[in-house]
């Protein structure tokens, strides 16, 4: 196996000198003139185009076939499923414990997209976290943060989903939270640092809820589902390799046997599929279809993906034939066909394939005995990872108050309107009556009309003027934040 040094780990593990920096930065698909989502800086800074985005935000072609390969589901169906979704938000608990299966099969047919952040903070156990660590991103967010930290950290800004709306502009309000996120991480783990991997899957999540959720996600990313992939050395990914390469012996002895054969070490192909969850890999509509399924059943999400591929590319002598050393094996692999990579193909092929959590444990021990027969122990001492939501929240159970769901939009009356409504229940016990009827009659008055008792008291506040949606029942935002597009 090749030997990963702490610093110099093909651009992903950053090093401590702005040298060393300088000199990494661009390695391991990170690299701008690659034909993924990644452009020059002209294109990044200086972007007017009138291209309009897709429905995931993503701007003309950044993200490959994801429109061509997104399988729509009909608006009644997903209506269903969103109403489904919020019983189960509701009573989280409750599923967990008594119908996990069914919420698992649920998560295997995709989250509704206008409840994905929502879904994915308490899959990950997210919601607890922030819920027991009140106040902890913003006294974290609010520290300067380690210098080394910081500037590889702003300097990697531009390159995550440059193409995406939200990323798109230099400074942006995007870029912004994707600091403010990174660099309270550094601050929570200053042992661990920044990984530049941990860059785009910050923002993934920040693609679909605030900061501090996309933080608390972050850290259970980091800590419960992929321990160890971050910190120095990245000797877990490196352990995961050989497990992957394992178990490819068992799901495609074809594919492990030409791998073998060209001494393909599984740290030159499966490094970036795993550090970022393959939210640099696929095509969007699988990207949220995988991670779906990764933060409801954990790693073997991940693995199985990896293997699926592997399978799919070098399973039979048909397609090796092309593949006559390294060079064009690793070239195959950096252009996966995108038959398999289509979201209703491969989420199929993940759901059948026969890996389970107890292979990949057993795989996992016996990997790490060879490991410490060559090398001796591990420098990196890892929490160990658990295997999805269910793990998590039983090895830290939560109170029912973390799993309330909270109000995002909390309107309160200013001084003078609270004052004036006082006066008019004072001096006219009917007035009250009269507005309340008056609300009955007219579905669409809004606050500010039933706020304003006479014309002789003060103004309401702007945030009063504004607030229809307290009225309707038709917004999925009324009881907690579920985008932050």
């Amino acid at each position: 196996m090749a030997r990963i040094e702490p610093g110099n780990v093909n651009g992903l593990r950053s090093a401590q000198s702005s040298k060393s920096l300088r000199g990494t930065r661009e390695s391991l698909a990170f690299t701008e003139g690659e034909s993924n989502s990644f452009g020059s800086d002209s294109e990044l800074n200086g972007y007017t185009s009138d291209r309009q985005t897709d429905k995931y935000g993503f701007i003309g072609g950044a993200q490959k076939y994801s429109e061509q390969l997104a399988e729509d589901v009909p608006p009644e169906v997903l209506r269903q499923r969103e109403v489904k979704w919020l019983d189960m938000l509701n009573n989280w608990d409750k599923w967990m414990a008594k119908r996990h299966k069914k919420l698992k099969l649920r998560c295997q047919k995709g989250v509704p997209p206008s409840l994905r952040g929502r879904a994915w903070l308490y899959l990950s156990g997210g919601k607890v976290k922030r819920e027991q660590h009140k106040g902890k991103f913003e006294d974290l967010d609010a520290q300067a943060g380690d210098p080394k930290w910081v500037d590889v950290i702003e300097r990697d800004l531009h390159r995550q989903f440059p193409f995406h709306e939200m990323f798109v502009a230099r400074g942006g309000h995007g870029q912004q939270d994707l600091f403010r996120v990174l660099k309270a991480y550094t601050l929570h783990r200053p042992e661990e640092g920044y990984c530049q991997a941990q860059a785009p899957i910050a923002a993934v999540l920040l693609m679909h809820m605030p900061a501090e959720d996309a933080f608390w996600c972050l850290v259970q990313i980091c800590e419960k589902y992929l321990p160890g992939y971050y910190s120095a050395g990245l000797e877990a990914i490196q352990l995961d390799g050989e497990i992957l390469y394992a178990l490819l012996k068992r799901v495609s002895p074809v594919a492990h046997r030409h791998l073998k054969k060209h001494k393909m070490e599984p740290i030159l192909y499966m490094t970036e599929w795993f550090m970022c969850a393959f939210s640099r890999t696929l095509p969007w509509a699988s990207v949220l279809r995988v991670w779906d399924m990764f933060l409801c059943e954990g790693v073997k999400i991940i693995f199985r993906v990896g293997l699926v591929l592997l399978k799919c590319m070098l399973g039979s002598q048909d397609k090796l034939k092309t593949c006559q050393g390294q060079y064009e094996t690793m070239e195959l692999l950096k252009t996966i066909d995108s038959r398999y990579m289509q979201e209703g193909f491969l989420v199929h092929e993940v759901i059948e394939l026969p890996v389970s959590e107890q292979d990949i444990e057993k795989e996992h021990l016996a990997q790490l005995r060879r490991w410490k027969e060559a090398r001796g122990e591990l420098h990196c001492k890892s929490p160990p990872r658990m295997h999805g939501a269910k793990a998590i929240m039983a090895a830290e159970p939560p109170s029912r108050q973390d799993l309330r769901q909270n109000p995002t939009i909390i309107v309160q009356p200013s001084v003078e309107t609270k004052k004036a409504g006082e006066v008019v229940w004072e001096e006219g016990k009917g007035r009250r009556k009269t507005e309340e009827e008056k609300l009955g009659k007219k579905g669409s008055s809004t606050a500010s009309e039933v706020a304003k008792p006479s014309p002789e008291a003060s103004e309401p506040s702007p945030l009063l003027k504004d607030t229809p949606l307290q009225q309707s029942n038709q917004s999925l935002s009324s009881t907690e934040q579920d985008t932050y597009l």
